[in-house]
């Protein structure tokens, strides 16, 4: 919806979040929640012995179900397209409670962190109602999101922590595609070389080139000057694995970095560049008039991204597992015969 409208709109008491713009991305929510059964109600669901049935399956079946019907119950939910829904139900005798567990992907513009807290609830719910006719003092708690992935963050976990064995089976968690890369980081910026604010782009892109693995051996801060941005680059020409820029990616006078890095490379990488444009550009339509490009020199691989934060975030989430395959070309390009 146009800006305008959006305006005349935002009038309303109520509305939903405008996803319209934003690309369709991989997303994937893990909850969990509890229901307290006390002796009778965890001995009779055990045993199989609830006059209503088996109620872990069905419970298991209604949690699907809630998660397809996320969005009728919640007035502001978008509604999504699920490819995958799971329930897991653990009996635990040391608390005399059911663990449910939900996951649920798609790829889609907005996250399923709903739909999988719908999914825990409607499987607990379940539980209460078949439970209650042996043990009515039930209780339900422990209720929350444990991992959500996708979107312009990532991944994020709950800072308490997950369960242990949750742990070892998600590979979202453990996933370093850059476990072996060593590499440098270049903010080239006039004011932040002066001191005269303090560099955010090129402290987020070490942030997440460590979350993925890499290790950080160079950090510079430059100002948008040709000479010195192409010593630094020369002398970190097989020290690393690859270089990142962020900033001068733009079309403004003092924007350097593309035109000075293309002069000393031996050649450039323009499908990285075009990924990194059609990857943002439904959210970020400006992104069309960005500069950003690889470069190599020798056996040194060298990205350069924009100096946005929304830009670095996006940039390493869109090349995190093409780099390594990238950097083993470059290093070896006979590796495939």
């Amino acid at each position: 919806m146009s800006k305008s409208l959006n305006s005349f709109f935002d009038a309303s008491k109520y509305h939903m979040a405008d996803i319209s713009h934003k690309a369709p991305t991989f997303r994937q929510a893990i909850t969990m929640g509890r229901i307290y059964v006390r002796e009778i109600g965890f001995e009779n669901i055990k045993n199989e012995t609830l006059p209503k049935g088996d109620v872990l399956k069905l419970a298991e079946i209604a949690g699907v179900q809630g998660a397809k019907n996320c969005w009728q119950q919640i007035p502001m939910c978008h509604p999504l397209l699920l490819d995958h829904v799971a329930i897991y139900l653990e009996l635990e005798p040391s608390t005399l409670s059911v663990a449910a567990y939900a996951i649920v992907s798609t790829t889609a513009k907005t996250g399923v962190e709903m739909e999988a807290l719908a999914a825990v609830n409607a499987a607990l719910l379940t539980l209460y109602d078949l439970t209650k006719p042996v043990e009515p003092a039930l209780e339900i708690g422990d209720v929350r999101l444990l991992v959500k992935k996708g979107g312009k963050k990532g991944l994020w976990v709950h800072p308490d922590g997950i369960p242990e064995k949750l742990q070892s089976l998600l590979p979202t968690i453990s996933e370093r595609p850059m476990e072996a890369i060593t590499a440098a980081v270049v903010t080239m910026s006039d004011r932040a070389s002066k001191g005269e604010y303090a560099d955010r782009s090129g402290v987020i892109l070490s942030e997440k080139l460590e979350f993925y693995g890499a290790k950080i051996n160079d950090y510079k801060i430059l100002p948008d000057d040709p000479e010195p941005l192409t010593r630094h680059i020369l002398a970190l020409i097989g020290q690393v694995d690859v270089i990142f820029t962020t900033g001068g990616t733009g079309l403004a006078p003092r924007d350097i970095t593309i035109d000075t890095i293309a002069k000393i490379a031996d050649y450039d990488v323009p499908g990285i560049g075009e990924l990194l444009r059609s990857s943002a550009a439904a959210h970020v339509p400006t992104t069309w008039i960005s500069r950003s490009n690889a470069y190599v020199i020798k056996d040194t691989l060298i990205v350069c991204l924009p100096g946005s934060t929304g830009g670095v975030k996006d940039g390493i989430e869109t090349l995190k597992n093409l780099l390594p395959h990238a950097i083993g070309h470059v290093q070896n390009k006979n590796m495939h015969g």
